[in-house]
């Protein structure tokens, strides 16, 4: 089976096995839950080998994770590349000095936070979470990354929610997502 083939394969098998939650966490909302793909071991494993599949031989040397989801995805492609794990967590929560980038939401602010030296000797950083959805916490986290001396190679998806154009918001980045609804 050819790459193409087999991640077109493990997309459809994602994709059956993700589950819709209605009106959850709020009324009106269908939270797309990825919880019964990681309780089968057969299928994670395809899955996270399928979001690494176009990166390998490319040069990623580092994989920037976002908290939280993004860690249980971010951590196996990383090493399925043979690169560094960097999670990015909310303020206040990693132990070390770090550099921080502050982002608008729809009603507020946020903010991310990564170690200073997490990128060090880094040539290419792979970004990774779970959702792409609206974009923002994806695009501060590039600016992040590039603000700790890293180059965004990329940002990959598990899943992306087209109808919320999380890639305007990543605009000059290339975006993968292994599949789309």
């Amino acid at each position: 089976m050819t790459d193409d083939a087999e991640r077109a394969t493990v997309a459809a098998a994602v994709r059956r096995a993700i589950r819709d939650v209605p009106d959850f966490p709020k009324p009106g909302i269908v939270f797309k839950d990825i919880t019964p793909v990681l309780v089968d071991a057969t299928l994670f494993v395809r899955a996270t080998d399928a979001m690494a599949a176009p990166y390998r031989g490319s040069g990623i040397t580092h994989v920037v994770a976002i908290e939280s989801r993004g860690f249980i995805l971010g951590a196996p492609v990383a090493q399925s590349l043979g690169a560094a794990f960097v999670p990015v967590r909310k303020p206040g929560k990693l132990p070390s000095r770090t550099v921080r980038e502050d982002y608008a939401l729809e009603y507020g602010s946020d903010a991310l936070e990564m170690h200073v030296d997490a990128l060090a000797n880094a040539r290419g950083v792979l970004i990774v979470d779970d959702v792409l959805a609206t974009g923002g916490t994806s695009a501060a986290t590039c600016r992040l990354v590039e603000r700790a001396g890293g180059r965004v190679a990329a940002c990959a998806f598990l899943l992306e929610l087209t109808a919320l154009g999380g890639r305007a918001a990543l605009a000059g980045y290339a975006v993968d997502a292994l599949l789309q609804y």
